[in-house]
């Protein structure tokens, strides 16, 4: 069994999956607008959208995947009740990526050290993503 995150953009998922490829050392690799879908959905299944907004995609970063898309393309970003964790090997690449995350976001715990790691902090990033980095601590023997 495997959980893997879907998130929506609402209009905006070409130009979150850019800033994490270029922020987060992310590799696109799925990339399916609406335009090229080889079926329509049914009539009133969903709003008309721009044919040209992303209707699938995916990026790897790491050793991860994150799948994307723009929805509905309300304009409407809300990504509530959820965060997303990026681990990191050294306190150096926490804050290398935590301020890039934090570039035109918002901090709401600043990077530093804590009883259960050496570098975590968490930060809403310009889309509106809450994203927790951590360096995680060796276990105790």
């Amino acid at each position: 069994m495997h959980i893997q995150p879907y998130l929506s953009f609402n209009g905006r998922c070409e130009e979150a999956l850019h800033f994490y490829r270029d922020q987060l050392g992310g590799e696109i690799t799925v990339l399916m607008r609406f335009k090229d879908s080889p079926e329509q959905p049914p009539e009133g299944s969903m709003p008309a959208v721009t044919p040209d907004k992303v209707m699938h995609s995916s990026i790897r970063i790491g050793d991860s995947e994150l799948m994307a898309t723009d929805g509905d393309c309300t304009g409407s970003l809300g990504f509530q009740g959820i965060s997303l964790t990026l681990s990191v090997a050294t306190e150096a690449e926490a804050r290398q990526r935590f301020d890039a995350l934090a570039g035109g976001g918002q901090v709401s715990m600043p990077l530093g050290r804590t009883f259960f790691s050496p570098s975590f902090g968490v930060v809403k990033d310009r889309f509106g993503v809450t994203w927790m980095v951590i360096v995680p601590a060796p276990m105790p023997d």
